[in-house]
Parts: C-alpha cells; structure tokens; sequence
C-alpha cells in the first residue's frame, strides 16, 4: 500500500490567513514598487528587545565561547533558574499558587498551543469561540476532530456564551486576539463553573496578558478557584518583551489537573507533556532562556512594561482614528489589536483589497478568524506610532471617498 497523507490536510485552507496576506501584500509590492505600504495586519512587534535583555543574551553568547560555561542540549522542560523566576514573578508574587515544576519552557505559545493536543483522543469535541485565533481551528482539523463553533458578538462583549452542551476541550483567549476583548472575573468563572460540571479542559491562552492596565480583569485563570483542575494556561514572551523572533513562552499544567483515560482511569497531564516534550522537543535556546529570565529583573519588569505601555498608546491611535472615520473600535485598552466593522458593509477580503490598493494600508480580514469574523477587520498597535497616525489619516480619506 503506498504512503498516504493526513487527510486532516485536506480540511484545512489551502493557505492559512497570514501567509495569505503577506502573498497579497508581495503581490501589490510587485506591481507598486513605489507605493508607500503601512503594514497594521501581522502582529508582529517593531521595538527593539529590552536592554536588559539584550545584556543578558550577550552574556550568554558569551557563556557559549567557553568551554567551562558552554550550555548544549538543555532540560525540555527549561531551565530551573527561569521556571523559578516565572513562578514568582508572574504567579507567585500575584497570590497564585504555581509552583517552579508545573511550568513547561517553549519556543513560543504557538507551537504549544498545537502540540499539546498530542493528549488527546481524536474523538473529543473541541469548541473553538468565533473570531478566532486561526491555527486553533487548523490544530484540530489537521487531526480530524470535530470542532463546535462558539459564536463570540459584539452583543456577548466577545467573550462567548456558556453552551448548553457538551464540550470536551475549550478553548479560551483573553486578552483576546483578534477582537481585543477582555473577559470578566465573573464570566470567566462561569467558564470554569462549566468545566469543572462536564469534566472539561479548559486551553487558555493568555499570551497578552500584560497588556492588562485594568486590574479589575483577570489575568491568568487560576485567579479562578478551581482552575488548576480543568485549566492549562499558555503564555508567551513574544508581545511582552519583543521575543516575536527570539521565540520563548511557557506552559502551566497544574498537578491537580488530570484527564480520563479510555478506561475511566484518571491521569495527570504534566507527566504525559514531560513525556512528550522529551520526544519531540529539544527546549528552548540557553540564549533565549537567559534573556526571558532578564524580564523578571527589576530593570527587565521596568523596561517591557514601557514598551507595552507605547503599544497601547499606538492602540490608542488608533481607536480615535477609527472614530473619527465614522467606524467603531473594540479592544486596543487592555490589549494590542483594535477590531472594528468594514464600512458600508463592504465584505472585509473586498475591503483589505482596495485599502491596500488605495492607500498602502495593510489590515486583517475578520473573516480570516471565523464567519463571525465577516465583515470585519483587525488592526495592530505593533506598528510605529507615527506610521499608525498616518495611516489613520489615510483610512479617514479613504472611508469618507466611499
């Protein structure tokens, strides 16, 4: 018999939204080789890595030209130092009980967020919200599990609607990418409240986290009694400290966490995720495991907060420029990305072409994110604020010559 493909490769796009854009932005660069294009759809950051990081990545290179300090292969889990300092820092420090061995180092929420459905039964129902962060949908449909939508609307604040059946893994994104929304401390609650009552995993993404300003808004899940026992939290030091191209973040898997096997017996998922991380991963760079450690320095804390606080004030641009065109703006207080609505009703794919073509802005289509997605777009804060402001001026003109 020959090889045969996946055929979960068959139910996906055939390219997934971001490499789509970039194939339509090239493709106007090519035909406009003068234009002047603002790139706002791909989150990717543009300032610089932190000083205090930058210092301690060099030492570490350093370290590496020595033979008594050289680091090879290290632990899949990550390195004791920095899974001490993420359970202080970020958990510890808050009145959360993490400890230093429930944490998982990664190159990047991402490839975790994929990974870690290596767990689990082809069978279990996976209920995604809608807009989405797409490569959950791909994850799933590439192992051919069935995936029920969870609409998440204006009229829901994006925060999506506790179903009325059953799921078996959820899951949830807050701050959210790409509408920009927070969750409640009492909604999401009622997200654990579900879990726990159906016995249901919880995959929570908070990779924005940081960019929280109002405290009143959770920002981990185990601030929710409960949690550590349905809940694995997912967190990345891309948009926190610029590490889009460093690639580190880190997984919490709870010991009080465990799943059904097909038996009805119980297990703790750390102990499998340690097992498949020692199969699949090498671990994270020692160079990028130094620098991620020089976040939870005083000097580190100080330095990434100012640069997330110039994010949101790029956010901030830009909801007063969607405004001031006449168009709504959601998100963008306690998170990067702005989500609003196409104007005219103009379908969002026929929108991004002719802003593109019009104006050398560059958005997201919503309907890359799911159906509830349609007639949207999402901009970034990641772009340089002066850059933004002139795109807001250009997207004024544009929506007024409709």
């Amino acid at each position: 018999m020959p090889a045969r493909i996946n055929s979960g490769f068959l139910q996906v796009r055939h390219r997934y939204l971001f490499q789509e854009v970039a194939r339509r932005v090239a493709a106007f660069r090519a035909s406009h080789p003068d234009a002047d294009v603002i790139p706002l759809g791909i989150g990717d950051v543009t300032q610089p890595l932190a000083p205090a990081v930058i210092q301690a990545m060099h030492r570490a290179v350093d370290d590496l030209s020595q033979a008594e300090s050289f680091h090879g292969y290290g632990p899949e889990n990550g390195y004791d130092w920095l899974r001490e300092a993420i359970a202080e820092g970020d958990y510890r420090s808050r009145g959360i009980a993490v400890d230093a061995d429930e944490i998982f180092v990664n190159d990047g929420a991402k490839s975790d967020l994929g990974n870690i459905l290596d767990l689990f039964a082809g069978e279990n129902i996976v209920g995604i919200p809608d807009p989405v962060y797409p490569a959950y949908v791909d994850a799933n449909l590439l192992d051919s599990r069935q995936v029920r939508f969870i609409p998440c609307t204006e009229e829901n604040h994006y925060a999506g609607e506790i179903p009325q059946g059953w799921l078996d893994i959820i899951y949830l994104c807050f701050p959210n990418n790409p509408t920009g929304a927070v969750i409640t401390r009492e909604h999401l609650s009622e997200w654990v409240r579900y879990a726990r009552e159906h016995d249901s995993l919880i995959l929570f993404d908070s990779a924005y986290e940081t960019f929280i300003r109002d405290e009143t808004y959770p920002r981990s899940i185990y601030e929710i009694a409960g949690a550590d026992e349905c809940a694995i939290e997912f967190r990345s030091f891309s948009k926190t400290a610029g590490f889009t191209g460093v690639r580190c973040g880190y997984t919490v898997i709870p010991k009080a966490l465990s799943v059904c096997t097909s038996s009805g017996q119980r297990m703790g998922l750390g102990p499998l995720w340690e097992f498949r991380q020692g199969c699949k991963f090498n671990g994270a760079s020692y160079v990028a495991q130094r620098g991620a450690a020089a976040i939870y320095t005083a000097d580190g804390r100080k330095q990434t907060r100012e640069i997330t606080d110039g994010y949101l004030r790029t956010a901030g641009i830009i909801r007063e420029g969607l405004r001031s065109a006449g168009l709504s703006a959601s998100g963008g207080e306690n998170a990067p990305y702005v989500w609003t609505r196409t104007p005219e009703g103009m379908d969002d794919w026929e929108f991004f072409d002719r802003l593109l073509t019009a104006t050398g802005i560059v958005v997201t289509p919503g309907s890359g994110f799911g159906a509830e997605g349609k007639g949207h777009f999402r901009i970034t804060s990641f772009g340089d604020p002066g850059r933004t402001a002139q795109a807001m001026e250009r997207l004024k003109r544009f929506v007024d010559g409709l």
